[in-house]
């Protein structure tokens, strides 16, 4: 029997007379990481929105842990254990790194008739959540706009991982960080794979997925071109795939 946390089946999505994705199968099996690739346009960003409930497919079927799902939002999808950490993080950059880790699923307590969000205890929670991922937190009050990209990264990963997920989706995490940085969140995302979590990396870089990915996913225009085990594939294979899908329509 197939271990797949996620499968899509036959995924058809238009907008008017824009085909974005034509009858595109993906899977990803418990404990791999998949990278999406594909130049803008492919259809990365509408499967994974169809995956999580954002979109509804026109046609297709979705199964999470073998059970056929149909998520009508991505609350639906996230209480299932969905995480998906998008290019604006979904920080709010005005509020201390606390704040933003726990932001709508703060912890409360109440007595009686009263009711007040327990700061001292989310805020030890954070400094031990964030150095689980090697970041080593000043403090907790700290407003998120002063943090680095690559460390607002590593909040939005180890939220993920705090909060139990057993997918977690990253759309372009690399993108516009540094080399140091860069290598600090491939880091990140291979410790969320030996926390059991599989991932779906979304990105246009072959060379950052590369270093992680256990398989390699390939979209040109809606359609899916290619789907390998990255130890059969060089980058250069993959860049070549996908220019000649792009180059034959």
């Amino acid at each position: 029997m197939k271990d797949f946390i996620i499968e899509m089946k036959n995924i058809k999505k238009s907008f008017g007379k824009v085909q974005a994705l034509r009858g595109v199968d993906f899977h990803v099996s418990r404990n791999e990481i998949v990278g999406l690739l594909g130049d803008n346009g492919a259809g990365k960003s509408t499967l994974i929105k169809i995956l999580v409930g954002y979109y509804q497919p026109d046609d297709g079927e979705v199964y999470f842990e073998g059970r056929k799902v149909n998520f009508k939002s991505p609350w639906q999808s996230r209480q299932l254990g969905i995480e998906t950490v998008y290019q604006d993080l979904a920080l709010v950059n005005l509020m201390p790194l606390w704040r933003n880790f726990f932001l709508g699923r703060e912890i409360i307590r109440k007595i009686g008739p009263f009711s007040w969000i327990e700061r001292r205890k989310m805020k030890r929670i954070v400094i031990d959540a964030m150095n689980d991922v090697g970041i080593s937190v000043r403090n907790p009050d700290e407003t998120v706009a002063f943090m680095s990209g690559g460390e607002r990264q590593a909040v939005a990963i180890a939220r993920a991982i705090y909060f139990g997920a057993k997918l977690l989706i990253l759309d372009e995490p690399t993108a516009a960080l540094s080399v140091g940085e860069t290598k600090k969140v491939l880091q990140h995302i291979e410790e969320a794979k030996k926390r059991g979590i599989s991932v779906i990396f979304i990105t246009h870089n072959i060379y950052h997925v590369y270093e992680v990915a256990d398989r390699l996913v390939l979209l040109e225009r809606g359609e899916k071109v290619g789907d390998y085990l990255k130890k059969d594939v060089t980058p250069q294979y993959i860049m070549d795939t996908i220019a000649a899908a792009a180059g034959v329509r």
